[in-house]
This record gives C-alpha cells, sequence and structure tokens, in this order.
C-alpha cells in the first residue's frame, strides 16, 4: 500500500510536467526523495485511504509547500519558490523536516483552486444551451469553493476568436483553443448560486492565500487571473451554500421553475471526490429532474470532470426536455486548452 501511494508523487510529477508545469514537477521529485525527513506527511501519504490519485494527494502536498514559500518562514524554500536557486533537495528536504506537522495537516483538506481557467469551457457550453433553449440562465453549481466561477458572466472571454462574457472585466479568460471556434450566443444569467462542504470566504484574506497556493508557482498569469477575480468577487459576493452537494441539489431542483430560464446544473473536478452512492444518487437527482424538463422551463446538465480512468477531462452537456447528452470538448485540467469537438 505504502509504495503505491507514495509512488503518487512522482505519477503526477509526470502529469505536470507534461502540462507544462516544470517547476511542479522538480517539487514532487524532491519530494518524493525527500520524504523520509517528514514521518508524518509521508505516513499520511503511504495510508491514504481510497485512490490517492482521485483525492489530488500529490496537489495537497504541492499546495503546503507553496503556501511555506509565500509565507517566507522558511528562507531557502521562499528562495527556490524566486528562482534564485535550483537546490531543489535541499530547500524542500529542510522545509519537510522543519514543517511536517503544518504539511500533514494542509492536506487533510481537499484543493480548492476554484480554477477560473474553467470558466471558458463552461461559457463555450452555456452558448450552446443558449441556442438551444433561446433562454437566460439560473445557475446551480456543485462543489464552488468560494464560489468564483458563479461570477463567470462577469468574466471576459476569447474563445478561439469567439469574444464572449463582460469585455470591461478585469478578469480575461483565453485558453488556448483548438479546432472549431464555439457558436456564439449572448449569456444571460438571471441567478446563481453554489454549494460546498466547506464554503470559503473570498473577502478572508487567508482564504485567498489558500487559493493563491494551490496555483502552480510557475504559472504567473494564472495567479493573477486568480488575484482579480477574488477582488471582483468583492464587489460581487457570490451565494455559496455550506451543505452536502446530495442533499442540496435534490432540494434545489425541487424548488418552482421560472418560465423561460434554463436551470442549469454544472460543476468542474468536483465528481471524484463522491463516493460511488453519492454519485449516482447526484446524477439521478438531475436525470429525474431532466424528465420533468419542458421546452418553457428547460433543464441543462454541464460536466467539467475527468474521465473515469483519468485520461482525460470531458466538457459535456446534457439538455433536457430531450435528453440528449454531447461530448463539447476535451480540456486541460485546469483549462489552459480547449479542443472543441461538437
Amino acid at each position: 500500500m505504502a509504495k503505491i501511494s507514495n509512488a503518487e508523487l512522482l505519477r503526477q510529477a509526470e502529469v505536470t510536467r507534461m502540462l507544462g508545469s516544470p517547476f511542479v514537477a522538480a517539487v514532487l521529485e524532491a519530494g518524493q526523495r525527500q520524504l523520509p525527513n517528514a514521518p508524518q506527511t509521508a505516513a499520511l501519504i503511504a495510508n491514504w485511504p481510497g485512490n490517492p490519485a482521485a483525492a489530488a494527494i500529490a496537489m495537497r502536498f504541492n499546495g503546503a509547500l507553496h503556501a511555506l514559500a509565500r509565507q517566507g518562514r522558511l528562507p531557502s524554500l521562499s528562495a527556490l519558490y524566486n528562482r534564485e536557486h535550483d537546490d531543489f533537495d535541499g530547500a524542500i528536504g529542510n522545509a519537510l523536516s522543519a514543517a511536517d506537522g503544518f504539511i500533514a495537516t494542509w492536506m487533510l483538506d481537499p484543493p480548492q483552486t476554484n480554477e477560473v481557467g474553467r470558466a471558458a469551457a463552461i461559457l463555450a457550453a452555456l452558448m450552446v444551451a443558449q441556442r438551444a433553449t433561446g433562454c437566460t440562465f439560473d445557475l446551480l453549481e456543485l462543489g464552488s469553493s468560494c464560489g468564483l466561477n458563479l461570477n463567470l458572466a462577469r468574466y471576459a472571454y476569447d474563445l478561439g476568436g469567439v469574444i464572449a462574457g463582460t469585455p470591461t472585466s478585469p478578469v480575461h479568460v483565453a485558453p488556448a483553443w483548438r479546432g472549431s471556434p464555439p457558436p456564439f450566443a449572448p449569456v444571460e444569467v438571471a441567478r446563481a448560486r453554489g454549494v460546498d462542504l466547506s464554503p470559503l470566504n473570498p473577502l478572508d484574506a487567508a482564504t485567498r492565500e489558500r487559493l493563491l497556493s494551490f496555483i502552480w508557482a510557475d504559472q504567473r498569469e494564472r495567479a493573477k487571473r486568480l488575484e482579480h477575480a477574488l477582488d471582483l468577487a468583492r464587489q460581487f459576493p457570490p451565494q455559496v451554500d455550506c451543505a452536502n452537494a446530495v442533499g442540496w441539489i435534490a432540494r434545489q431542483l425541487a424548488q418552482p421553475q421560472q418560465a423561460g430560464e434554463c436551470r442549469t446544473v454544472f460543476h468542474s473536478m468536483v465528481l471524484q471526490y463522491l463516493n460511488d452512492t453519492d454519485r449516482m444518487i447526484v446524477e439521478s437527482s438531475i436525470r429525474r429532474a431532466g424528465e420533468r424538463a419542458t421546452a418553457e422551463r428547460p433543464l441543462a446538465w454541464i460536466s467539467f470532470e475527468w474521465t473515469r480512468d483519468r485520461r482525460e477531462v470531458h466538457l459535456l452537456l446534457t439538455c433536457w426536455p430531450d435528453g440528449a447528452t454531447r461530448h463539447l470538448a476535451t480540456c486541460h485540467p485546469y483549462g489552459d486548452w480547449v479542443q472543441w469537438l461538437d
């Protein structure tokens, strides 16, 4: 069990290098070599219950080290992250020894990147749904974190040359677009509400730091975009309920729906944190609501999730009353690129 779990750092290092982050790959590789310096963290990883990949333990580990580097408590680690030296093993070995308890405690909570880059794919799916329904949207997000993607209509987008959203927004989302551009349609959000087991407050300084710590350290533009999204959330605070998504979505879908609005459930990188039973209940709640949908009160379901084998991230759209599911795109996990297929 220990060998399988501990190898997760090396497996994820390969993934991050492939995704264009050699710095994070080097951090994870050095972390693997230096784990004996941190017995609490090593034991946590070795005895992790369930699937360590689905739990994103490598990203938890990386986020903890980035948080320490941002705090400046360990000068050698901060200097490494500032590219003042390249002694990964020395800096990370020292950090693991000096802050073992901090790292192990940090890793107990799941990553909450609240990745704004994924909003591009979600908005593209909403444009497809708008062309199909002609409606405004009532958005319901599962796993909202601090709800930054509930503000997606307030961001500016370049989707393969298709300009959408709010052009004057300080938050610019422009993924590398592969394939044909999405069909343009105006997206108007009438209301937006989310749920999370542990909602984060975008107005809180500690929350801001935690979210920024999960940004890969060699992706500075991504960090700036997150900072702008957090600033915008001060002006337009997202509505995120503290609840279990399983019961919450059933209750929301049971509420009366306005005519001319498309009630839309969406989620990004959330299903991996649900057990099979809860996942089945959530999907069943959505499908039952879909059976009640009409042309005047349609339902849409947008999913931005890993495939079961974790080889690809698929953007899926299901619209009722017809219930057809479309694989719109294959995407980078953080939305850096979108391969449009529809």
